[in-house]
């Protein structure tokens, strides 16, 4: 062969090898460079600098900059944070079991108390004051710093002193921690004669296996066609995803690919067992609120047409993150690859900087996009997150019932109801009464909050810039009969927007007397995301 010919053979074959060795020693150049210059910097600061340093809060301060300039799940957690990124992973702690609530000069107040929980089996209940922690007064103690002590290792013991909620007795209660683990399986049950209904918060372990369990219960009570809900689910882990999507499809079946920096270094990840069922009538409900894993198996199902997708667009995160130790016991999140689905989409939104006022992806022209082909054919697009095959608008609320929410108005009428009701009826009887409502009108009325309506929240901003262009004596007894036109008392308009505010007043009592999963069934009775799904069959 002619030599020439020969090395330019070679040249070709060595080229993508010299070009990952040259990215490579870029890369490590550049970070050598700027390792110097902060070296550099910093040992002058030291040195000349007028005042003291104030090292750590300066140092976490350009960790957590630096990190701003790559994704928002990129993160550097320090020691004293490890605590609460494990619960923020794992949804699991050392505990009581119970959610409470907690203001500076005040006790301890039980808010929730988890199903089953080692709380529940001591006799606590919502409403109860916890006045000490093992002897400890918790009056002028934060919320962090209640919980701190109220937590600890599973089967150690802690000892409240306790003023119960109705009788106002004041007794000691033993609860002995236990490992508590909040589930991801939320509610399962039938929501008709042949329609199951599964509600899932996250992916932490062993979420497919309690999912697989709950299919086969639904199925023997008549279950024929399988509602999945994960709106509002923000991820987790990405093996129980594939397990998952494993559950309905055929062993051996592509569900994501991750690719991280540089080209060889690709992962398809493949169902691993047997399914349960590949014949079941499946429909996942996403929202703006599914992110991560959510993602993952709903994109996964849809390209496979083998479920169908409804509600609205999803988050739009296909970043994979591992955890890293590091030096002095803090830790790394770091992102480490893309994900796309089977027909090759990556749901990652083309901006993550740049998103709706509720998190969602914006609208993102065609011509950003690009189109690929589910197993049937369909057309299906990327550019963020996954557009479901039914749009389904969801429940509209007011102003008013939003600020209501935020402002803990609801869950703090819902403590003030439990100190004096020992017990509530069942969620399939349970109805608000007129007389409730009023009751909670006249709590509501004596609490802060903002209650103005849309129009007069718009009219506010029209009168201020009204003010700033000078024009105020030009319009402004137009706009004031406008303020008289669209006027109400606190009062009255809680009681125009009674029928969109009971359904949370329902499900806040609810919960305090029969647990999360009785409060789903409320919450079910007024989703009109499931109404028009119905609708459409």
């Amino acid at each position: 062969m002619n030599k020439k010919i020969l090395s330019h053979i070679l040249s070709l074959l060595l080229l993508p090898l010299t070009t990952g060795i040259l990215s490579a020693q870029s890369r490590s150049f550049e970070l050598g460079k700027w390792l110097e210059i902060e070296n550099s910097i910093l040992k002058n600061l030291y040195s000349s600098y007028v005042d003291t340093i104030p090292t750590e809060r300066m140092m976490k301060a350009g960790i957590t900059a630096m990190l701003e300039e790559l994704d928002p799940y990129t993160i550097y957690v320090p020691e004293e944070d490890n605590e609460d990124f494990e619960m923020m992973i794992s949804k699991s702690y050392g505990g009581i079991g119970a959610i409470i609530h907690k203001s500076v000069g005040k006790y301890v107040v039980i808010n929730e108390p988890y199903e089953g929980s080692p709380a529940v089996k001591a006799g606590l209940e919502c409403g109860d004051e916890i006045i000490e922690v093992d002897g400890y007064p918790v009056l002028n103690l934060t919320a962090k710093e209640s919980t701190a002590r109220m937590k600890g290792k599973p089967g150690s013991k802690v000892v409240f002193k306790v003023k119960k909620v109705r009788s106002g007795k004041i007794c000691n209660i033993t609860v002995t921690r236990e490992r508590i683990h909040l589930p991801d399986i939320l509610y399962a049950g039938m929501y008709n004669d042949t329609t199951g209904y599964i509600l899932q918060t996250g992916f932490t372990q062993g979420v497919a296996k309690a999912l697989k369990e709950n299919i086969v219960a639904l199925k023997k009570k008549g279950m024929k066609h399988l509602v999945y809900d994960l709106r509002g689910n923000g991820g987790g882990m990405m093996s129980e995803a594939i397990d998952i999507v494993g559950l309905f499809v055929p062993k051996g079946s592509l569900v994501v690919t991750a690719k991280a920096f540089g080209k060889s270094n690709t992962v398809e990840y493949k169902t691993l067992y047997e399914p349960l069922d590949t014949r079941l009538p499946l429909t996942v409900l996403i929202d703006s609120g599914s992110a991560s894993a959510s993602e993952i198996v709903s994109g996964a199902l849809q390209d496979m047409d083998r479920a169908v997708i409804a509600g609205k667009r999803s988050y739009g995160k296909g970043l994979v993150q591992h955890v890293v130790p590091l030096a002095y016991d803090g830790q790394l999140k770091i992102t480490v690859a893309k994900y796309y689905t089977p027909s090759g989409r990556c749901v990652q939104a083309i901006d993550y900087s740049r998103r709706n006022e509720d998190g969602s992806v914006g609208q993102i022209p065609d011509s950003l996009t690009h189109e690929f082909r589910t197993a049937s054919g369909r057309i299906v697009r990327d550019g963020g997150g996954i557009t479901p095959d039914i749009e389904l608008e969801g429940n509209n609320y007011s102003r008013l019932t939003y600020s209501l929410v935020l402002n803990g108005v609801i869950d703090d009428y819902a403590m003030h109801y439990v100190q004096s009701h020992a017990s509530l009826p069942e969620p399939e009887k349970f109805s608000l009464s007129d007389e409730t409502f009023e009751d909670f009108v006249a709590f509501a009325k004596d609490k802060k909050f903002d209650y103005r309506s849309s129009a007069v929240a718009l009219l506010d901003q029209v009168r201020e810039a009204v003010r700033k262009d000078g024009m105020e004596e030009s319009v402004g007894s137009t706009l004031k009969e406008l303020e008289d036109a669209l006027k109400l008392d606190k009062e009255a308009f809680l009681r125009l927007k009674k029928a969109e505010i009971i359904p949370f007043i329902e499900e806040e009592l609810t919960v305090r007397y029969h647990f999360q999963a009785a409060g789903v069934k409320i919450r079910l009775k007024y989703d009109e995301q499931l109404k028009r799904l119905f609708s459409h069959h």
